[in-house]
């Protein structure tokens, strides 16, 4: 029993001499295998494009549609050449076929006239010059090959552009040409004429169409299209980079997917063969190696439960609505009737159980025709206001995730609006049908992006999942930051199943967009060399366009140069975590705001290491107050400067000395006022003050000036120690009256009935601040739970390593939240 193969390239395959070279080497294994192999081809590359555009100068009488012809003749001469060097008959056929061309053409120049009919003539060139060539070249290789020319075989209606095919005719005619050829049948792909004889086209995806109109007719044992990638991916890979091969589709997926942009293959094209259950394989020219992706009724049992995610990039959404359509039988017919008169294709129906509404999504260039065609059939309901004229929303998508395991299996369409939802992506409307094939959902044309990333991974990388992370600030905690990213990479991976994506980077001067998902070690080094110059507001803007799902914005600077832009990126969805602490401890207004918006966006703002680094003192008051409990009191030492400084000072020590000492440490900043004077703590008392309910500003803290006058006007540091060592006598006596009490001097924060103080108090053994040592932190809670015997947390409060290491916490913390 013979059996038949019909093969389609597209414009790609055969965009060049090099590129068709390799067919032979595809196709003749399935000249072994097959009696018939029937090669259907498209034009080369862009030659349909540039066709068209020749037409349309010459119709506006521009005679640069002659250097446009020129382009098409050197193109394929050029390939005639290098592949049959020595075959001048083939360049003669060629030159007489582009002739034939330019009379054409000449004919439009001189009348003005492009019409739709001497279009469909004028695109045929391109198949039939393509066709011409490989098949001389199949020849030329030992392939046994002959020429078809589509138009002999399919017959369509006068509908030019996208002609209905006659399938009686056309099936007798393929029938009779091809039962008794045998071996290579090169065929001209997306042309046919009708039954005078006249030129006509299938439309788009014509070339697909026309390899599954000859293997329906035919019953072939199976048809390929071979074009430039290795099959129907689960999302478009220009906009999802993890999109990955799907190795079998039934036909109803396969459908589902075409009708909603997926571009390897046509609707149409999958009619003819689902009607005759004849596979499609879908393979990559370039990679014949490929498995591709196999189309069938029946195929193997898989475990995913969405086969893809795809979307149609521009819609528009009219919506009918008013109390005169509840109950009204007909509302329905008379809408979708007034469409089709219009012959406006309609994408997309969901309509309010109430019968208050219907919506449909639509082409944008249909919106303004639909919506006068609606109007003007409900023209009296309009005017009686029982029905509000059509409601036109604007720059819209439609996204879709497709598979036949939907059905049945429960959480899917929670999974879906939970990965919108997380990444602040709003969904205007929803359709499914009851097979429940497809969940089509209406977002904002500008969340597209975003939105096929976020339920993409949703769905396909449900073992590890990416979070993106913008980390701004690669200093000293920026770099330990990175340093410990890369080293956990592993542990996050295998025992979280989470991988942190660094996808840019900043300091004060320069900025870095990582093109790819490889790891950074010094990003110090990797600015200098890649970087541009930093602009704040560019770099928001960039990370907004770039619309990645689960982002999180890491700020590891100092200063309000990114803390001011907190609450644009939280009103994105985006997170924020930052050792900063300038947000958090600014105003109680803004404060608000940025809690606010997290919570409407749904996204986290984190900022455990404002306090204690890298010490859970947040999260431990968090969760006394979640639990119910009440806080009476909060005591702390919050700086590591000022407790390394009377952790070591004493009556034998001068003042001035330990003061030294903590800045040759660098425990101090440059200038040993900028901690003495307690506004650092401050703004980490104030911040523990509101995390505890309150509502509270900077000058509502009283802070105890430790230091005499004459220190704090000093001009500059070195006259701050020279009035520093002046006055270590008082210091001295503070430190002996301590100590004759058998206590020690500590500079302590309270927290209590709504106010807030820091001063230097000298406490007894029993105190738990007594054994501080170093320069550790230390902070309780006193609570009706801890009434007795506060709650202690104590321990480093400051340095690179475990402050990194408690944003690296909030960074899980946040990446849990956005994947989970």
């Amino acid at each position: 029993m013979s059996k038949t193969l019909v093969i389609k390239f597209g414009g790609t395959s055969v965009g060049s001499a090099e590129r068709i070279a390799q067919l032979p080497f595809i196709l003749t294994p399935f000249t072994k295998q097959y009696s018939k192999v029937i090669v259907v081809s498209s034009a080369m590359s862009k030659v349909t494009d540039m066709l068209i555009k020749a037409g349309e100068l010459a119709a506006s009488q521009n005679e640069n549609y002659k250097n446009v012809l020129a382009e098409i003749v050197s193109k394929h001469l050029l390939a005639t050449k290098t592949l049959l060097p020595k075959d001048k008959v083939v360049e003669q056929v060629i030159t007489e076929m582009v002739g034939a061309l330019e009379q054409i053409l000449k004919g439009v120049y001189l009348t003005g006239e492009f019409t739709a009919r001497t279009r469909d003539l004028v695109m045929s060139f391109g198949e039939r010059l393509s066709c011409t060539l490989l098949n001389e070249y199949f020849n030329h290789q030992k392939l046994k090959s002959i020429f078809c020319d589509a138009r002999n075989i399919i017959k369509t209606n006068e509908q030019f552009g996208e002609a209905a095919v006659n399938f009686t005719t056309t099936n007798k005619l393929i029938k009779t040409y091809f039962e008794l050829k045998r071996g290579i049948v090169v065929t001209t792909g997306f042309i046919a004429s009708t039954r005078e004889g006249i030129t006509t086209t299938l439309g788009r995806g014509g070339s697909d169409y026309t390899a599954a109109i000859i293997g329906a007719a035919l019953g072939a044992d199976e048809i390929q299209i071979w074009t430039d990638v290795n099959g129907v991916m689960s999302a478009d890979p220009n906009k999802v980079k993890t999109a990955i091969t799907l190795p079998y589709l039934s036909y109803d997926e396969a459908m589902e997917m075409c009708y909603f942009g997926a571009k390897v293959i046509h609707p149409p094209t999958i009619i003819p063969a689902l009607e005759k259950n004849i596979p499609l394989r879908i393979k990559n020219t370039f990679e014949p190696h490929e498995v591709g992706t196999y189309i069938a009724k029946k195929i193997p049992s898989s475990n995913l439960i969405v086969k893809g995610i795809t979307s149609i990039a521009e819609v528009c959404m009219l919506t009918l609505q008013g109390s005169g359509m509840v109950g009204v039988a007909g509302i329905s017919a008379r809408l979708f009737s007034a469409l089709a008169v219009e012959k406006v294709n309609v994408i997309l129906i969901t309509q309010a159980s109430s019968e208050h509404n219907i919506s449909f999504a639509v082409k944008p260039e249909d919106a303004a025709r639909a919506k006068q065609a609606i109007e003007e059939v409900f023209l009296l309901e309009i005017r009686s206001k029982l029905i509000e004229p059509v409601i036109v929303q604007n720059d819209l998508s439609v996204l879709a995730v497709i598979g036949e395991n939907m059905k049945n299996t429960s959480g899917v369409a929670g999974k879906l609006f939970q990965s919108l939802g997380k990444n602040g992506i709003s969904v205007i409307a929803i359709a499914q049908g009851s097979s429940e094939l497809n969940i089509s959902t209406v977002i904002q044309k500008s969340d597209l992006a975003k939105a096929l990333n976020a339920v993409h991974d949703a769905f396909f990388l449900s073992d590890t999942k990416t979070a993106n992370i913008y980390l701004v600030g690669v200093g000293l905690i920026g770099a330990k930051l990175i340093e410990q990213i890369n080293k956990h990479a592993e542990l996050l991976s295998s025992k979280h199943q989470m991988k942190l994506r660094i996808a840019a980077i900043a300091d004060s001067k320069r900025m870095y967009f990582l093109p790819g998902t490889k790891s950074i070690t010094n990003a110090k080094q990797l600015l200098s060399e890649k970087g541009e110059p930093l602009d704040v507001p560019s770099f928001i803007r960039k990370l907004q366009q770039q619309s990645l799902s689960n982002t999180i914005f890491v700020d590891c600077t100092a200063g309000d140069a990114w803390a001011k832009h907190y609450e644009t990126l939280l009103n994105q969805s985006i997170s924020v975590v930052t050792p900063n602490k300038t947000a958090a401890s600014s105003t109680q207004m803004y404060y608000d705001k940025l809690k606010a918006a997290a919570q409407k966006h749904n996204v986290l703002y984190l900022y455990e290491t404002n306090v204690g680094a890298g010490l859970p003192v947040i999260n431990t008051l968090h969760n006394l107050m979640v639990s119910g409990d009440e806080i009476l009191k909060i005591e702390a030492v919050l700086s590591g400067t000022l407790s390394y400084i009377f952790n070591n000072f004493n009556s034998q020590t001068p003042f001035s000395k330990v003061v030294k000492e903590a800045k040759a440490k660098g425990y101090t900043e440059p200038d040993p006022r900028d901690d003495l004077n307690g506004k650092d703590f401050a703004r980490k008392l104030l911040i523990l003050a509101r995390e505890s309910g309150a509502k509270m500003e900077m000058k509502h803290i009283a802070i105890e000036n430790i230091l005499p006058i004459e220190c704090v006007k000093a001009k500059n540091v070195e006259s701050f120690f020279e009035a520093l060592i002046k006055n270590d006598e008082h210091f001295e006596q503070m430190a002996q009256k301590a100590e004759k009490a058998n206590k020690v001097l500590r500079m302590i924060g309270v927290f209590e009935k709504g106010k807030a103080t820091i001063r230097l108090q000298a406490l007894d053994a029993g105190h738990p601040f007594y054994n501080l040592s170093g320069s550790d932190n230390i902070i309780t809670f006193t609570t009706n739970r801890y009434r007795e015997r506060p709650l202690v947390v104590k321990g480093p409060g400051a340095g690179a390593d475990v402050t990194a290491a408690g944003v690296l916490a909030d960074v899980i913390q946040a990446a849990n939240y956005l994947l989970k």
